[in-house]
C-alpha cells in the first residue's frame, strides 16, 4: 500500500515488527521522554504492537514489562498522580475533573482517592478558576446590564464552573459572591 504522505522522491520505510528487545527499547524511550503512569505505558505499548505487529517468540509480555519498569521506579504511579492532580488544581479544575483525568490515565482507585483534593484545595482551585476566567467577583462589570442579562451571564458562569469539575454548591457560592474578600474568607473557612 503506497504511503499517501510520502513525497515522490522519498518513500517512508515501514517500521520493523517488534520483538522483545525492540519492545523494551520503545518502553525505555517512552518513559525517558514523558512522565507517565503504568496504565498509559501499557496503552502505548499495545498501540505500538497493533501498528507494527509482533515477530518475537511467544506472546508479548506487556504486563510483565510494565511491572518490571514500576519495580525499577521508571514508572511511579503515586508521583505521576500527585503531579497531574497538582497541575490540574493549580489551573482551577475541580475534584471531579481531577478524578476523571487520573482514571483515564489508568491509575488505580486507591491512588486516585489518595490524590483527591480536600475541601480547602477544592475551594482554592475554584478561586483560581474564577480568577483565570474572570467570573464571579473577578468579572469586569459591563455597563447598562439589565437583570435578564445579568442572570444569563451568571447561568453561563455556573455551567462553565460545573464543566470544570466543581460541585454545584461551590459553584453557586462562587458566582453569588459579591467581593473577592468574601471568597477568600470562604476558602479560609475550610481550614476550620
Amino acid at each position: 500500500m503506497p504511503d499517501r504522505h510520502a513525497t515522490p522522491r522519498r518513500t517512508r520505510r515501514t517500521p520493523k515488527p517488534l520483538d522483545r528487545t525492540r519492545l523494551n527499547n520503545l518502553a525505555l524511550h517512552y518513559v525517558a521522554r514523558f512522565a507517565t503512569s503504568s496504565g498509559k505505558l501499557e496503552n502505548y505499548l499495545k498501540r505500538k504492537l497493533r501498528e507494527r505487529g509482533w515477530e518475537g517468540e511467544g506472546e508479548p509480555d506487556i504486563k510483565g514489562l510494565v511491572t518490571r519498569f514500576a519495580e525499577k521506579n521508571y514508572v511511579d504511579d503515586e508521583a505521576y498522580a500527585r503531579m497531574k492532580a497538582g497541575g490540574l488544581l493549580s489551573r482551577g479544575y475541580g475534584a471531579r475533573r481531577v478524578e476523571e483525568r487520573l482514571r483515564v490515565d489508568g491509575l488505580d482507585d486507591d491512588v486516585r482517592q489518595a490524590n483527591a483534593p480536600d475541601e480547602k484545595e477544592a475551594r482554592e482551585a475554584l478561586v483560581a478558576y474564577l480568577r483565570r476566567r474572570r467570573f464571579g467577583p473577578f468579572a469586569v462589570p459591563a455597563q447598562d446590564q439589565g437583570p435578564e442579562t445579568t442572570r444569563k451571564a451568571r447561568e453561563k458562569q455556573l455551567a462553565a464552573i460545573l464543566r470544570a469539575g466543581h460541585s454545584l454548591e461551590h459553584a453557586r457560592r462562587a458566582v453569588e459572591a459579591k467581593t473577592q474578600l468574601e471568597l477568600e474568607e470562604w476558602v479560609a473557612e475550610a481550614l476550620d
